[in-house]
């Protein structure tokens, strides 16, 4: 398996050697911004895209029930992207590719030091997975995912550090473990936000405003409590006046 895309007749190695020569081309600000998009800036922006649709949904559910779905939903995105990374590990042990400038020595490699194993990549995984998962929960949000997913699968290619087959690979992960495992994790998960919209410390992280209805509650009970002990205070002070009443006729 250590051959795999090896060879440089093959469409995954022109393919490699097309999108890396941009930055042979490119100006050295450029690729330095490549570098950081591709290392942490994709990444950062999925984890921002979550909390985002997270911050929507608690603001904008018509019901707690809606609430703690969707924040189940969302809720297992990284969970899948997490489970994925897992499960590469021993696919990597397995398929054993090393990385392409390690066989193709005349790549632009942005990116140093990267030892381990091509692939799949692990960025490609995450991301995917990740935008797999928000896609199920928000469609708005997950198609934007899904391009920033693309986006970093091409910035992988575009490092040097990975052949295009990685890629795929990792969006193929990503997206199996996210869809496939996704009603086991719904099933799990949704119990658990119901129970955290339903109390009042944690209410708050499902559904804005959750954690106040007792609150609320509590003051109508008190305003209820207060009523009723006007209405006794009344009907006594009516008896006793007419007590007294019965008292003056007598004399």
């Amino acid at each position: 398996m250590a051959g795999l895309a090896q060879s440089g007749s093959n469409p995954d190695v022109e393919l490699l050697y097309d999108i890396n020569g941009l930055a042979k081309d490119a100006p050295h600000w450029f690729d330095q911004v490549m570098e950081f998009v591709g290392e942490f800036g994709l990444l950062f922006a999925m984890v921002l895209l979550v909390l985002g649709c997270w911050w929507r949904v608690r603001r904008r559910a018509a019901s707690g029930e809606e609430a703690a779905v969707s924040v189940a939903a969302l809720a297992w995105a990284p969970l899948a992207a997490a489970i994925a990374v897992l499960v590469n590990v021993p696919i990597r042990g397995f398929v054993e590719r090393p990385r392409p400038f390690r066989t193709h020595q005349d790549l632009e490699v942005l990116v140093a030091g990267k030892t381990d194993y091509s692939f799949v990549s692990d960025h490609a995984t995450i991301t995917m997975a990740l935008a797999v998962a928000l896609f199920v929960a928000n469609r708005r949000f997950g198609l934007v995912g899904l391009g920033l997913a693309l986006a970093e699968g091409f910035c992988r290619v575009y490092m040097g550090v990975h052949y295009p087959t990685d890629v795929v690979g990792g969006f193929a992960l990503g997206t199996a473990v996210a869809l496939l495992l996704s009603p086991v994790a719904m099933a799990l998960l949704t119990p658990v936000t119901r129970a955290m919209e339903r109390s009042g410390r944690a209410g708050w992280l499902i559904r804005r405003g959750a954690g106040g209805a007792g609150g609320t509650g509590g003051a109508d009970g008190q305003g209820a409590g207060a009523g009723v002990t006007g209405a006794r205070g009344e009907r006594a002070a009516g008896v006793a006046g007419g007590t007294a009443e019965e008292r003056d006729l007598a004399a």
